[in-house]
């Protein structure tokens, strides 16, 4: 017997607000920005990306354009990209370790 499997797609997980909030958050610790645009587009994708493109202001194909891996979005779709997703973007300082 064959096993069948299908791509692994998280999107398909992200099914509440607080998931999506922690899946963002931990993308934006690392703070590689091909990787953030990735998961908002993802995100993009779990909520509807035409109702997300139109919250946005932007088009369908724009949208996925701007969080495509060749994509470099301006910070200002960004913002409207996380907007439109009903996320923020805090800012916390960093904790530095006591010297030991």
């Amino acid at each position: 017997m064959t096993l069948k499997t299908k791509p692994f797609d998280v999107a398909e997980y992200l099914d509440s607000p607080e998931i999506i909030a922690a899946f963002l958050a931990e993308t934006f610790k690392d703070g590689d920005a091909a990787e953030i645009a990735h998961a908002l587009g993802t995100v993009a994708r779990a909520k509807g990306m035409t109702e997300i493109a139109k919250k946005a202001g932007m088009s369908r194909e724009g949208l996925y354009k701007a969080l495509s891996a060749d994509g470099h979005p301006e910070f200002t779709t960004i913002l409207k990209v996380m907007k439109a997703l009903d996320v923020d973007l805090t800012v916390t300082a960093k904790v530095l370790e006591a010297a030991e």
